[in-house]
């Protein structure tokens, strides 16, 4: 008896298995962060292939590429998952229109530690919500590192409308460095997006967000709309496109990526 309950308890592992494994749920693409956590023992490696973001002003216009740009996260328990993130490579041309001037610039970017505490529904179904503290690490020097120590706190919200609806919410306060690289400074957001199943396989969200940054240097409000699509080539590997445009004359004029996401 004893043997038959022990081969019977082998042959429910693979159904039980089954039945906690949940869908992956990255987080990229998009201007905000999601609920959702990874399942316990699994890493989700996330990077962006490549990112372009244009800024041009009056007086200059400055282009910034980023390459391999890559979040890693491994889920720890149930509900909780730990994060490191890092840019291995960032190219930033600066034109000055007066002089005609041009400077480039190619560096490593920082180091971000983190991680992120579901509170309820760590799938990210009904209503999801979640803590992600983190800190970033001047392992990179500017203009694509930002030259000193910051933290941060997101706390996103997600809820399914429908079967194909979901919204999401994540408000963010930054410990933000100074832009001369030395010190921190107050500064916060908000996104709001709104998520659509056009198939099974393909995703689409719109989103809003507003930034408020108290640099020492001048104080700026921030404006940006994002749209970005995700397609699921199977249940572990996802592939992204999207791009943000700035509504104000302190934001970035626009942005243009595309990524990958695999679940191991």
């Amino acid at each position: 008896m004893k043997a038959l309950a022990v081969a019977a308890s082998i042959a429910l592992l693979p159904g039980i298995a089954h039945a906690e494994e949940r869908d992956y749920c990255p987080e990229r693409p998009g201007i905000g962060t999601p609920a959702c956590t990874i399942a316990p023992g699994r890493v989700s490696i996330e990077t962006g292939l490549v990112d372009w973001t244009r800024e041009d002003d009056s007086s200059l216009r400055s282009d910034t590429v980023l390459i391999g740009d890559t979040l890693i996260r491994i889920g720890l328990t149930d509900t909780v998952e730990a994060q490191v993130g890092w840019t291995p490579f960032g190219h930033v041309r600066t034109r000055d229109k007066t002089s005609a001037a041009i400077d480039r610039a190619d560096r490593v970017g920082d180091v971000l530690l983190g991680f992120k505490a579901n509170l309820h529904n760590p799938d990210g179904s009904g209503v999801s919500a979640a803590i992600h503290p983190f800190v970033t690490l001047p392992v990179g020097r500017g203009p694509v590192g930002a030259g000193d120590w910051g933290a941060g706190l997101v706390v996103p919200v997600t809820y399914d409308l429908s079967d194909a609806l979901n919204l999401e919410f994540s408000p963010e306060l930054d410990a933000a460095v100074d832009q001369d690289g030395k010190g921190r400074h107050l500064a916060y957001s908000g996104t709001v997006g709104l998520g659509v199943a056009i198939t099974p396989a393909v995703t689409g969200t719109i989103e809003f967000q507003t930034l408020r940054d108290d640099d020492p240097s001048g104080a700026t409000t921030q404006a940006l709309t994002g749209i970005s699509f995700g397609w699921m080539a199977n249940d572990a590997l996802q592939l992204d496109i999207g791009g943000a445009i700035g509504l104000n004359h302190a934001s970035p004029d626009g942005e243009i990526y595309l990524g990958l996401s695999r679940r191991f």
